[in-house]
């Protein structure tokens, strides 16, 4: 049996060497060549569905109507039929000959190359394609490579099968000897090294800058960037041979799904980039429709692979479908004079300019040369480099306006403080307005009445006003310490009566509790020192007040002692401590963070800003003091404060009997400048005692003005919130002459209840002379009055 198989095979061999016409490249000795293109000895012919063996057809090639192959990489075009090529190599010399052809691309299913040497009639085949495992293939390549062997004096005849399961097919056929081979081997992996290099870098920094910036841009460019070099690692052979070297169904469709996907962010990148969505909504959902047939046509991959050779086919158009809608987006910008990035259309040149060549050079319109053959990757590199330059200009953008949005808040933030500050303003003015003359008629009925009861209640109403001021005060002063305005002043006081007035005080809201207050004070308290005597009655008020608010129960302890130092200084101790409810540890480290109490229950209980111990803190602080709080839940809470005084040494002789005050001006005419009727009643309550001492009222900064046109005025009272003409106006009328030369320099006393800093600055600034804030203490007024006139 075997021997009648030998006689057909030579028969075989006989019949087609003697009845077809096949073209042979014919070797020189003095001329062999590196690199030959082996077309212009090749016919091809296309057998349709049909498989067929090399016996059929070596006995019918020439039935099967072969055709001269026309260019150096002839394209076959998208197909599932089998093609069969033949040419012929003669070696006349003496020589071995040793050659790589190369053929078909690395996406080629299937490639088998028949030699037959018509000397012994031998028969032998090679194999390749990613349709086979990796390790069948003859020669081991991610090309469709063949090593040939050609003995001396011999002549082969070759028969070259190839199938693609739909892919495009092409045919070049190029023969190299070993160094031509090799060097063309190592240029490729330098370049491919770079080209897959650099892409790998891009698509690593950008997807670091989606997750720095949490701009999408960054994410569709990387993961556009990640799967176009996937489509080139493909069609490469790289994927195969890396990837999936067993081939199988994934294999076989992994170009599809990845060529898909990369289409798909090529898309989005763009349309997201160029802000399509923004610009014009045509557009949009011609690209949104663009995107449902990407998806339609990836589930008919999965699911109808008999649509496998259309699918390639409309991969093809849907990438020219995407590209001219990116065209179209940047044509349609610039004829709206929209902004659009010239890298990005730079980048999308070099994209069309790089795939234009690859056509022409597989319709063999353009030379097969290493550039033209791989004109595509190099488009899609420079597209890369010049996309990669536009997301910088993007990063650079993106930086600009977080810069500006940030100048446009800082602004807008300046402006909300400004509010706060007017808020504030009238806030204070408003609240202290009432306060002005609820406290000062208070002082005055108490005064006047000899009825107890009545007194205690004027007490009671006196001390609630206070406490409504207090808490007023708190809010001005939080938003000092926001702006960094509050300051500290330094004036002599006696800390024995500044004591005095705090105990009395705590004992009357501590009685109204039902709760037992002790105040204790050593005797070596100094007589005088120098301090800012309001700041201290407000924080040592405000801790107080704390153990009076938090104590349903039990006592409120008061202890002041002292501990002289060095440098003519004191160190005042206070110790407050009671038996309220006291403070979790968790919280202790947030009980002097503003709005704070130690638990929302607390809040609603017991009330309050939230306030007291912010203040405490920073007041604290800014003295260089020290402030220590030890509490147990259920038993109490011990605060402890200590800060540093000067003493003021008084000496015996400076100590007179005191005198009984009189307010005597001398004949003295004042102007007070207030809209309020019961801030002029307070003001009329003050100054009926006053001797010699005439007083005017205008009810705004217009009519302040007309009382100089028929008195002698000698010193202003300015309320600065007033309708028609404000206190500033006013002022800034008087200093320009508005009254006359001789009124130029007239005293002026701002008399408000704005407390803010900037009021304050506000006042000077014009030239007013003093600043009264509301409640006006009596005592003070008379002296500032005095000192000036």
């Amino acid at each position: 049996m075997k021997k009648n198989t030998t006689l057909i095979n030579a028969f075989i061999i006989f019949f087609f060497i003697f009845s077809n016409a096949y073209s042979q490249y014919i070797f020189q000795a003095d001329a062999l060549p590196e690199e030959i293109s082996l077309h212009s000895y090749t016919s091809i012919t296309d057998v349709g569905e049909r498989e067929l063996d090399i016996k059929y057809i070596m006995m019918h090639y020439d039935a099967l109507d072969p055709k001269a192959l026309k260019t150096a990489i002839d394209d076959l075009g998208f197909t599932q039929n089998n093609f069969w090529a033949n040419f012929g190599l003669q070696n006349p010399t003496d020589l071995d000959l040793h050659y790589y052809l190369e053929t078909a691309l690395p996406i080629t299913n299937l490639a088998e190359l028949y030699t037959i040497d018509q000397v012994s009639g031998k028969v032998s085949k090679a194999v390749s394609g990613d349709g086979i495992p990796f390790s069948k293939r003859t020669y081991d390549n991610r090309r469709t490579i063949f090593k040939i062997d050609i003995q001396p004096n011999s002549n082969l005849i070759f028969f070259l099968h190839l199938k693609s399961d739909g892919e495009v097919l092409k045919i070049p056929l190029t023969l190299r000897n070993a160094d031509n081979f090799i060097r063309k081997i190592s240029f490729e992996q330098l370049v491919f090294g770079f080209f897959y290099g650099i892409l790998a870098i891009v698509a690593v920094i950008y997807f670091f800058f989606f997750f720095a910036l949490g701009n999408k841009t960054f994410l569709y460019y990387s993961l556009y960037v990640v799967f176009v070099g996937l489509l080139q690692f493909a069609l490469d052979g790289f994927f195969y041979e890396f990837v999936t070297p067993y081939a199988g169904w994934f294999s076989d469709h992994a170009l599809l799904f990845i060529a898909i996907i990369a289409v798909f962010f090529s898309g989005k990148y763009s349309e997201v980039f160029l802000k399509v969505k923004k610009h014009s909504k045509t557009i949009y959902i011609l690209f949104n429709v663009s995107y449902m047939l990407l998806l339609l046509l990836f589930v008919c991959v999965v699911l109808f692979p008999s649509l496998l050779l259309l699918s390639y086919l409309l991969i093809n158009i849907l990438t020219l479908v995407f590209l001219v809608l990116i065209v179209y987006s940047i044509i349609y910008l610039y004829y709206k004079r929209k902004p659009v990035d010239s890298f990005f259309s730079a980048g999308i040149l070099f994209l069309i300019v790089g795939f234009t060549v690859f056509i022409l050079h597989n319709f063999g319109i353009l030379p097969s040369n290493f550039l033209t053959q791989n004109s595509s990757k190099l488009g899609t590199g420079m597209e890369v480099v010049f996309l990669s330059l536009s997301m910088s200009n993007l990063i650079r953008s993106l930086k600009n306006e977080k810069n500006e949005l940030n100048r446009i808040a800082l602004i807008r933030s300046e402006e909300m403080n400004d509010l706060k500050t007017y808020f504030l303003s009238n806030i204070s003015h408003e609240l202290r307005t009432p306060l002005n003359a609820i406290i000062n008629l208070i002082d005055s009925v108490a005064s006047e009445v000899e009825d107890e009861k009545i007194r205690k209640n004027c007490e009671v109403i006196k001390y609630s006003s206070h406490g409504l001021l207090s808490s007023v005060n708190d809010i001005l002063d939080f938003s000092k310490i926001e702006k960094k305005e509050l300051k500290l002043e330094k004036v002599d006081f006696s800390p024995m009566n500044f004591f005095q007035g705090l105990k009395n005080s705590a004992e009357i809201r501590a009685k109204d509790k039902g709760l037992e207050f002790q105040f204790s004070m050593t005797n070596d308290i100094p007589e005088i020192v120098k301090g800012d005597e309001t700041r201290l009655v407000q924080l040592v008020n405000n801790v107080l007040s704390n153990a009076i608010k938090f104590t349903s129960e039990g006592f409120v302890n008061f202890n002041v002692s002292v501990l002289l130092k060095d440098d003519n200084k004191v160190s005042l101790i206070m110790n407050v401590s009671d038996s309220g409810a006291g403070i979790p540890k968790e919280k202790m480290e947030s009980i002097f963070d503003s709005f704070s109490q130690n638990n929302i229950d607390n809040k609603r209980k017991f009330g309050g800003l939230g306030l007291g111990l912010f203040i405490v803190k920073t007041l604290v602080d800014m003295q260089d003091g020290i402030i220590k709080i030890e509490s147990v839940v259920d038993k109490g809470t011990s605060c402890k404060i200590t800060i540093d005084l000067d003493v003021v040494e008084i000496k015996k002789s400076e100590i007179v009997p005191a005198e009984i005050v009189v307010y005597d001006l001398g004949g003295k005419t004042i102007l007070v400048v207030e809209d309020n009727a019961m801030n002029q009643m307070v003001i009329k309550m003050i100054t009926k005692k006053w001797l010699n001492t005439t007083v005017l009222y205008a009810n705004n900064g217009q009519e302040g003005l007309d009382v100089f046109k028929t008195n002698k005025i000698d010193i202003v009272l300015m309320d600065l919130q007033m309708p028609v003409m404000d206190g500033y106006e006013a002022a800034i009328a008087i200093r320009g002459g508005a009254v006359g030369v001789e009124n130029v320099n007239i005293p002026i006393i701002a008399v408000t209840a704005d407390v803010m800093e900037s009021t304050k600055a506000r006042v000077a600034e014009i030239g007013m002379n003093n600043y009264l804030s509301k409640p006006i203490k009596k005592e003070d007024l008379y002296t500032i009055v005095k000192q000036l006139v």
